[in-house]
C-alpha cells in the first residue's frame, strides 16, 4: 500500500514514472473510469477489488483507434527480440483482429469510438446475444490479451515493483475487508486499489481524466511511427476523447415501448410531466447522456417529451432538485416496464450490472429509481456536467 496520498500517487505515476509505452496511463484512466461508474464504493472507505477483466474491457475501447490494420498508431517502441519485431503493445494482434471482425459484421464506416460502443454491447447480455459467435469470441480473446498485459503496469506502477498495488489474485484468496465491483465473482482475478487511492479517483475524476489524456497525447507524439506517418498530440487527443453517437437505433427498446403504448399504457415524461400516449411521438432518452458516458442499459432509457429532449435537455443532466422531483416518475416508468415480461427481464438484468442491494418485489421500481437518480447526480457532480 502506498505511504503517500492518493493524489500524490496518481501524479507521480503519470508525471514521473518511466514509461516505455502508454500502459501506466491507460491503467490509471481505467481505474478512474470505474471509480466514476461506481461512485457509491467510495463511501465504504475500504480497499476496492477490481477484476482485471473490467479494466481490460476499457483498454479495448481506449486502444481501439490505434489498432487499425492499415495505419496503426504505435504506443511504444518495437524492439527486435530473437530476430523478430515485437509489438508495441502485446494485445495489438488480438485487438486488430477484433476490429476487422467488427467491421465485417456491422459494415459501417469505422469510427474511433466503436470500441466504446462494442463494450456497452458486450456488457449487456441481451445485446451480446445478437452478435455472431465469431465476433463474441474475438472480443473475449482481445479482452483476455489485454488483461494479461495489465499485469505489467500494475506491477511497475510507482517506484520498484508492487509498490502501489499488490500482486493480483483470485477474489476468494484476497483479504475479506474489501469492497468489490458489482458482479465480481469469487474466481475472478482481481487487484486491490487502496481506499485512499480509490477515493482520490472519485474526488478528482474530471482532473485525473484530463491529466491522463494530456500525458497520453504527449507520450504518443514522441513514439516513432511508420515511415511517412506523422502523429500529433492533437490527433491523439481527438481519438482518445471520441465518444459513440447512438449507432444502435434502440429499435428493440422502442418496439417494446410502442407495444405498451398500443395497449393504452401511459408514460409520463419525468422532466415535463406531460403524458406520452402515442407511439413514435416521444424520444427514448438516455437519462445519463452518451456524451457523459455510454450507458445503454435499460434503466437509463426512458420515454420523454421529444420537444423538450431535443431542445432543452440534450446532453445535459437535471439539477439535483429537479432530478429528485423526477424520481417518482422514474419509478412509475420502471413499474410500467415490468408489465412487459420481456422488458421486466431486461430491466432486472441491466440493473444488476450497475447496482447492488436491489430486492425483488413491489418496491423494486422505487428502489431502482432511487439508485438511478443518485447515480446520475453523483456522476454529473464528479464530471461537472451542465445542468438544466
Amino acid at each position: 500500500m502506498p505511504s503517500i496520498s492518493g493524489e500524490q500517487a496518481i501524479a507521480t505515476i503519470l508525471k514521473h514514472d518511466k514509461k516505455t509505452n502508454s500502459y501506466k496511463i491507460a491503467l490509471l484512466r481505467a481505474i478512474n473510469d470505474l471509480a466514476l461508474l461506481y461512485p457509491d464504493l467510495a463511501r465504504a472507505h475500504q480497499p476496492v477489488a477490481v477484476p482485471l477483466v473490467r479494466l481490460a474491457e476499457l483498454w479495448t475501447a481506449y486502444y481501439w483507434p490505434f489498432a487499425d490494420a492499415v495505419q496503426p498508431i504505435y504506443q511504444g517502441a518495437r524492439a527486435i527480440v530473437g530476430g523478430q519485431l515485437r509489438n508495441d503493445v502485446s494485445f495489438r494482434p488480438a485487438l486488430t483482429q477484433l476490429r476487422q471482425q467488427w467491421q465485417t459484421t456491422v459494415q459501417l464506416s469505422a469510427q474511433p469510438a466503436d470500441g466504446f460502443f462494442l463494450l456497452t454491447e458486450m456488457r449487456t447480455p441481451r445485446r451480446r446475444a445478437t452478435y455472431a459467435p465469431a465476433l463474441q469470441q474475438a472480443y473475449t480473446q482481445a479482452v483476455a490479451a489485454a488483461a494479461k498485459a495489465l499485469l505489467m503496469p500494475i506491477r511497475y506502477a510507482g517506484p520498484g515493483e508492487w509498490s502501489v498495488f499488490d500482486k493480483p489474485a483470485r477474489l476468494d484468496q484476497l483479504p475479506p475487508n474489501l469492497t468489490t465491483l458489482h458482479g465480481t465473482r469469487p474466481q475472478d482475478i482481481c487487484f486491490v486499489v487502496p481506499a485512499s487511492l480509490w477515493e482520490a479517483f472519485h474526488r478528482l475524476s474530471l482532473y485525473v481524466e484530463a491529466l491522463c489524456l494530456h500525458e497520453w497525447s504527449l507520450f504518443t507524439e514522441t513514439v516513432t511511427q511508420d515511415a511517412g506517418q506523422l502523429v500529433t498530440r492533437g490527433q491523439i487527443y481527438t481519438l482518445l476523447t471520441a465518444r459513440p453517437d447512438n449507432r444502435r437505433p434502440l429499435t428493440w427498446e422502442r418496439n417494446q415501448v410502442d407495444i405498451l403504448l398500443h395497449e393504452n399504457v401511459r408514460f409520463i415524461c419525468p422532466w415535463t410531466q406531460k403524458p406520452l400516449t402515442q407511439p413514435q411521438h416521444y424520444d427514448l432518452d438516455h437519462l445519463l447522456p452518451l456524451t457523459v458516458y455510454p450507458v445503454n442499459e435499460l434503466w437509463n432509457l426512458l420515454p420523454v417529451d421529444r420537444q423538450f429532449n431535443q431542445h432543452t435537455k440534450r446532453d445535459r443532466v437535471p439539477a439535483a432538485q429537479r432530478l429528485a422531483a423526477a424520481e417518482p416518475l422514474l419509478a412509475q416508468a420502471y413499474a410500467i416496464y415490468q408489465q412487459s415480461a420481456t422488458l421486466h427481464k431486461a430491466l432486472r438484468e441491466d440493473a444488476a450490472l450497475r447496482f447492488t442491494g436491489l430486492t425483488p418485489g413491489p418496491t423494486f421500481p422505487a428502489q431502482l429509481a432511487h439508485c438511478t437518480t443518485r447515480f446520475i447526480d453523483e456522476v454529473a457532480a464528479a464530471r461537472y456536467v451542465q445542468r438544466f
